[in-house]
């Protein structure tokens, strides 16, 4: 009943879409969700009443705390998820929604941040940086450093180790997580420990084939890729700053174990294996996996379908592993960048 409501299988460049991608999609191409389209309100207003049909329920067990979190002339939400039981002084994510840097909330991804609290058992301070065009790049960026360095300052405040703070972020959010952790290895200070970055933005300055095959059809489209550009850096010049472009930073040497997904039928998708594979050459230790039979955005249909859930319950695991197998004695030594 699934397939037939579905169509017949969705194949492209080798690749076959997953039954649940499929049904998703289908169902969004019924409704009146728009990443993109009119002015930046109104693309938000259309996101926020779309997460209560693809949110689905509220991952239970996790309590929450909204905090305001200083940026460099005011202040910027967040929230913090704690798992039941959660001793003082475990590991903490930092995260950074994604959206294009113009869409998305703390909200959108209110059941994304649960579930990895839950699943990877440690605490998740969801950042609500100020979105573009009202706040044009490189705003998004300096919110994220900000609301990390916060999160290593006040970590005791938060319940959490200092030296076991990890970036995380999906989309524009995982570009902002590559920022963070470039910004402590070039300026000192503080190094995240893990970087958990699902299908991240790296390099605006470029398009790659993925773009082309991609273009239309699996929720994330070409046209909203330019129209969220263009909305948060509209100077064609700034889009090789490294702070955009985390692809072209001359060197990644230092930068903390990744996890790095992407998907299969996703624009983004070569942009952010190239990313993984830039980290691999610097000597970082990473895991690049492709999950090839979902599209953009799978971590914010976790209700909505088993194999969404099998790959965030994958990151998940990862994030927890690799924090548990982090040794105090050489984070140092790990961290330093080598001649």
């Amino acid at each position: 009943m699934r397939r037939v409501i579905a169509g017949p299988p969705v194949r492209r460049d080798g690749l076959e879409l997953a039954l649940d991608a499929q049904l998703l999609l289908r169902m969004v191409a019924l409704s009146d969700i728009n990443l993109t389209g009119g002015t930046a309100a109104a693309a938000r207003t259309r996101l926020e009443a779309g997460r209560t049909m693809l949110g689905g329920p509220i991952v239970s067990g996790v309590r929450t705390r909204n905090l305001n979190l200083p940026t460099a002339d005011g202040t910027m939400p967040a929230r913090l998820y704690e798992p039941p039981d959660l001793p003082a002084g475990s590991p903490l994510l930092v995260y950074y929604h994604g959206g294009g840097w113009v869409v998305g909330s703390l909200d959108t991804h209110d059941g994304l941040c649960r579930y990895l609290a839950k699943q990877a058992n440690l605490r998740v301070l969801s950042v609500g940086y100020r979105l573009a065009p009202e706040y044009p790049f490189p705003v998004a960026a300096d919110d994220a450093v900000a609301a990390y360095r916060y999160a290593v300052e006040h970590a005791e405040a938060l319940g959490a180790d200092p030296a076991a703070i990890a970036v995380g972020g999906d989309s524009a959010g995982g570009n902002l997580a590559i920022v963070v952790s470039l910004d402590t290895v070039r300026g000192g200070g503080p190094r995240p420990v893990f970087q958990l970055l699902f299908y991240p933005a790296t390099d605006p300055s470029v398009r790659r084939r993925s773009r082309d095959l991609f273009a239309d059809g699996f929720f994330l489209t070409d046209d909203d890729m330019t129209w969220f550009i263009d909305h948060y850096c509209p100077d064609v010049e700034s889009r090789t700053d490294p702070r955009v472009a985390v692809l072209l930073a001359d060197d990644l040497r230092g930068l903390p174990p990744t996890y790095l997904a992407t998907a299969g039928f996703d624009p983004l998708r070569d942009e952010g294996n190239a990313f993984a594979d830039r980290l691999r050459d610097a000597g970082v230790p990473v895991v690049k996996r492709q999950h090839d039979d979902l599209m953009h955005g799978f971590t914010t249909f976790i209700s909505l379908g088993t194999r969404f859930r099998e790959a965030v319950s994958e990151a998940a695991g990862a994030l927890r592993t690799g924090l548990a197998l982090r040794s105090r004695a050489n984070v140092v030594d790990i961290f330093r960048p080598t001649a």
